[in-house]
């Protein structure tokens, strides 16, 4: 039999492939494949060159610097008017009345420190050798001037035991004054007898004190003469040395030493507050937060002022007091009888020529210093 004709195609039988095990379409060639690149090393790839490290530009580092300070003046007026918020007020101290001395230039503050016993344990009064007395008394008293001009301040210390007229009640020991009639008779007081203006008033008691100091980690003392006292829990060496809260209480409590142990007194007391007010402004205890926020808690738990005083005039004071002030005495000669007991009696001449001075926003005389 022939072959078929009739189609006009090509018959003839085309190759076939696979690929991959199936069947492969179409008529173009197979190209081969291309082959893989190498494998790599086995392990990790080595770490890519490091070039230089790039820095904050100037712009970057002032944002920086200008972001922290906004923070800080934040914060420092955050913690100003919670210090203000926590200050004790009390209503009247300061009030006007018939007679009293007309305002003058400087600012003057009563410093007064009590005996009382608020806010300590009976373990504490105990270990504190303060004993139980019911009430508040005063314990010292200080006048202290802030000039107006670049003159240094003066502290005067105004014994306690000091004869003096109180207003409606006669003759009497100037500590009676607080007793009768609390911190708005004992101001009157001080300021008819010694005719300053008084602008403002702050009072600390024991519990405070110890407080403060403990809270500025001790107070350096030049310790003048060694001191044995057990009424007051104080065995102190000669010498300088770093009290602490209960110790700074004995010391400036004690009426040991000296031919006039009162006088003696007050002298430890003044050389004490300003010990303490530079230790608390010094650097180290306000730039770190861990003393200065205990200091601020326990300065404001501590401290009782006149309503009118905030956290500015505080700043104010403890400026002032950082300043090392002229520290004197009032001057006195003798004694006379008052209240019932004996009292200092004021050397009246030379007291004048003191609180004139200050009424004057002047230094005091030296020959009144040295008087003193």
């Amino acid at each position: 039999m022939g072959p078929t004709v009739g189609s006009g195609a090509d018959d003839t039988p085309r190759a076939s492939s696979r690929v991959y095990g199936k069947q492969r379409s179409g008529n173009s060639p197979i190209r081969p494949l291309k082959p893989s690149a190498e494998p790599g090393p086995s392990g990790p790839r080595p770490p890519k060159p490091k070039g230089p490290r790039r820095l904050p530009s100037g712009r970057t580092i002032a944002k920086i610097v200008a972001a922290l300070l906004v923070l800080l003046l934040v914060t420092a007026v955050g913690l100003f008017f919670w210090i203000d918020s926590r200050l004790a007020g009390i209503d009247g101290v300061l009030d006007d009345y018939e007679g009293r001395p007309a305002d003058t230039p400087g600012t003057n503050w009563l410093l007064v420190g009590s005996d009382s016993r608020k806010g300590l344990s009976a373990a504490q009064r105990r270990k504190l050798a303060t004993g139980r007395s019911a009430g508040q008394r005063t314990d010292s008293m200080m006048l202290l001037h802030i000039p107006e001009g670049g003159d240094k301040p003066t502290l005067v210390s105004l014994p306690r035991d000091s004869a003096v007229t109180i207003p409606g009640k006669g003759r009497n020991k100037l500590n009676a004054a607080y007793a009768i009639g609390g911190p708005k008779l004992l101001v009157q007081t001080v300021e008819t007898v010694t005719g300053v203006h008084v602008d403002n008033y702050m009072e600390i008691g024991f519990a405070g004190f110890v407080g403060i100091v403990d809270a500025v980690g001790g107070v350096e003392i030049d310790v003048r003469a060694a001191v044995d006292d057990p009424k007051a829990g104080l065995n102190l060496k000669k010498g300088r040395q770093v009290l602490n809260g209960g110790q700074a209480l004995g010391y400036v409590r004690t009426r040991k030493g000296g031919a006039l142990p009162d006088f003696e007194r007050t002298k430890r007391q003044r050389q004490f507050l300003g010990a303490v007010v530079k230790k608390a402004a010094s650097p180290g205890v306000l730039i770190n937060p861990f003393t200065s926020i205990p200091l601020a808690m326990s300065a404001t738990d501590a401290v009782t002022v006149d309503s009118t005083t905030g956290a500015f005039d505080m700043l104010s004071l403890g400026l002032a007091m950082g300043d090392s002030p002229v520290t004197t005495v009032v001057p006195f000669g003798g004694n006379e009888i008052a209240g019932g007991g004996t009292a200092v009696k004021w050397d009246r001449a030379k007291a004048l020529r003191l609180f004139d001075a200050l009424k004057a926003d002047k230094p005091v005389p030296k020959d009144v210093l040295d008087a003193t």
